[in-house]
């Protein structure tokens, strides 16, 4: 974590152009100049209107309802005990395609579409999240939280008027909110949980996220791996409280999380940009696996959960 912290305020105080790479549990992380890219990482940014015609299948094999369950249960029990009130309890679910990942990461549609090749890292990544942006000297981040199904009638208006999904986003607003005013002033949340959406090959999804504001001093750029480091993990993958929750799901979740729910981040020698790496999917020892996961509350259904564990399992095409 120190070498991380020390790279980003080195490279951030000369002004010098890098992306990097940060797994969820800050153990491995690659870091690089942007005029020393080679083809090991490839991404683009808002990249929107990609058309794929080929025709393609995709089949999953999630965990079993009755795994999750027992998952699911441990997490409420943890809730009632009141070492959390919110945790997003993620998985990993075998897929096949008869597409491959580059073939994925071509036609991909996303904020951020991002594809991983060297050593033993092979995956790719379509994320609909920014977690921290910086410009001038205003620190943004957007935390996501809230998936629906577009073609449920009145689809906004029942995500919107889910008292669950409400308090689920309103307790990521809150720990959001909290951490940027360890790093900066002015704290304001600008939006809160605007809509998106999703365009996929069989139907559509709506997504709510918010947008919260603050002021860094000017020297930002000396101290952006202060700043940065101090914000992660990411609440929205996390939960809250943050420090108890991130160490429940280390107990429960049955898999490494890898770069899933990390961060990938750009800054080109004056402005700062960052994303949650979701929509995950890995090649591991040839088999390919989509992660995905989701907010659990005290009220939430086991069953819902669980649909929507699957229904986040998709290309974005």
């Amino acid at each position: 974590m120190d070498n991380i912290k020390e790279l980003l305020n080195k490279y951030g105080s000369l002004k010098e152009p890098f992306l990097f790479l940060l797994s969820y549990d800050l153990k491995n992380f690659h870091i690089k100049k942007l005029n020393n890219l080679d083809e090991d990482i490839k991404y683009e940014i808002n990249s929107f209107g990609n058309k794929f015609k080929k025709e393609y299948f995709l089949n999953k094999f999630p965990i079993s309802f009755f795994e999750y369950k027992n998952m699911f249960e441990k997490i409420q029990e943890e809730i009632r005990s009141g070492n959390s009130y919110l945790l997003n309890l993620t998985t990993q679910t075998k897929i096949e395609t008869n597409l491959n990942l580059d073939e994925i990461y071509e036609y991909s549609n996303g904020l951020l579409k991002l594809r991983v090749k060297m050593n033993d890292l092979d995956f790719v990544c379509f994320s609909p999240e920014k977690f921290v942006e910086i410009n001038d000297n205003k620190i943004y981040t957007y935390p996501m939280k809230g998936t629906i199904d577009s073609s449920i009638e009145n689809a906004k208006e029942v995500l919107l008027n889910c008292l669950k999904e409400k308090a689920e986003h309103t307790m990521i607003v809150d720990l959001l909110r909290n951490d940027l005013g360890r790093v900066a002033k002015n704290i304001k949340v600008e939006k809160f949980r605007f809509f998106e959406k999703i365009e996929l090959k069989n139907r559509g999804l709506y997504q709510t996220s918010s947008k919260i504001s603050g002021v860094l001093k000017e020297d930002w750029k000396n101290n952006l791996g202060d700043i940065f480091l101090d914000l992660l993990p990411a609440g929205s993958i996390t939960g809250t409280p943050k420090k108890s929750t991130v160490d429940i799901l280390k107990k429960i979740e049955n898999y490494d999380r890898g770069f899933y729910t990390g961060i990938f981040g750009i800054f080109d020698g004056e402005n700062f940009q960052s994303f949650v790496l979701i929509r995950f999917i890995e090649n591991i020892k040839n088999e390919l696996f989509y992660k995905s996961g989701g907010g659990i509350t005290i009220d939430s259904d086991e069953k819902l959960e669980y649909e929507e564990l699957i229904n986040k399992v998709y290309l974005p095409f």
